[in-house]
């Protein structure tokens, strides 16, 4: 499954392209815890809301701390005050929507949350007939690169698909069938029109929910340095400049599960992608090696 999303003759359509090829072919006719109540804001949402969720990627990225009035209120901690996730599980799921049909393609692996990289397991849907069992892809994930293993026809075995994101004009958003965990976080640091929707538990962890819309242009602006590049692609390219999304944060204000919905116009049937990203287990090990430069296919792809 891959959408792009380009803006051509005054209006968007939906381009059906590069990471995983053929999972729509045939259905969609495109190829396609604890302490720091103020760290999370309090039953009253409004402005602590929009803060907190906010400042979600940067707790995750250790940038501020996740507990106490310094992550509501804006003052900067010092440096013993901070506290660092690092790494984590990550699971995820990209459910697209076209035509009355649905596919969903679902990713597992760990994600190192300082450097922005991580090793996700993708494993594709059957085909429509249910007789094609597609190989799981692996997919390297790197501030302004993918890495795709088993990417498809005509890719030998050894050889790893390098796609530069922040030359995609969603900038990796769904392209790839994941989100990027970091850039799902980054994300909400365009937040607008927040509302808090109340606490809930997810995976017997206590955690608060908040719904709202993103502003892509606005997280670009104001995301780190590794995800600011794919996210200003990503303004560029879509259609819509909101993306509506509902977050999970626990009560160290750390996001534990994003669920974003973009909404693409095309000329067949409109198409609708509901990416989830699920965070726990902080702390892991994670090792991510990238490929050399002779383990980079550069060769023709086939579509499947």
């Amino acid at each position: 499954m891959v959408v792009q999303q380009h803006r051509s003759g005054g209006g968007a359509r939906a381009v059906c392209a590069l990471a995983v090829a053929g999972v729509m072919a045939a259905t969609a006719g495109c190829s396609a815890g604890g302490g720091g109540d103020r760290a999370v804001a309090d039953e009253r949402g409004g402005a602590d809301s929009l803060d907190v969720v906010r400042r979600a990627a940067a707790v995750l990225a250790g940038t501020v701390s996740g507990t106490g009035t310094a992550a509501v209120a804006g003052t900067a901690p010092d440096s013993g005050t901070r506290t660092g996730t690092g790494t984590a599980e990550v699971r995820t799921s990209m459910e697209t929507a076209a035509g009355g049909t649905r596919v969903t393609i679902r990713g597992r692996g760990t994600y190192d949350l300082r450097t922005r990289t991580g090793r996700l397991t993708v494993v594709l849907p059957k085909d429509p007939a249910g007789e094609d069992e597609h190989r799981p892809i692996t997919e390297l994930l790197a501030p302004g690169a993918l890495y795709m293993k088993n990417r498809g026809a005509g890719v030998p075995a050894d050889k790893w698909v390098r796609v530069d994101t922040t030359a995609l004009e969603d900038g990796n958003l769904v392209t790839g069938g994941v989100t990027d965990p970091m850039a799902a976080a980054e994300l909400l640091r365009g937040a607008r029109q927040v509302t808090y929707v109340g606490k809930t538990e997810l995976a017997g962890v206590a955690v608060r929910h908040y719904r709202g819309t993103a502003d892509i242009g606005l997280a670009a602006r104001e995301a780190a340095p590794g995800s600011r590049e794919v996210l200003a692609a990503a303004a560029k390219g879509f259609s819509k400049d909101t993306v509506p999304f509902d977050a999970y944060l626990d009560e160290q204000g750390r996001l534990r599960k994003v669920r974003h919905r973009f909404s693409f116009a095309n000329e067949g049937p409109a198409v609708e992608v509901v990416s989830t990203t699920l965070l726990y287990g902080f702390g892991v090990p994670v090792s991510v090696r990238l490929p050399d430069g002779r383990d980079i296919y550069t060769g023709q792809i086939r579509q499947r």
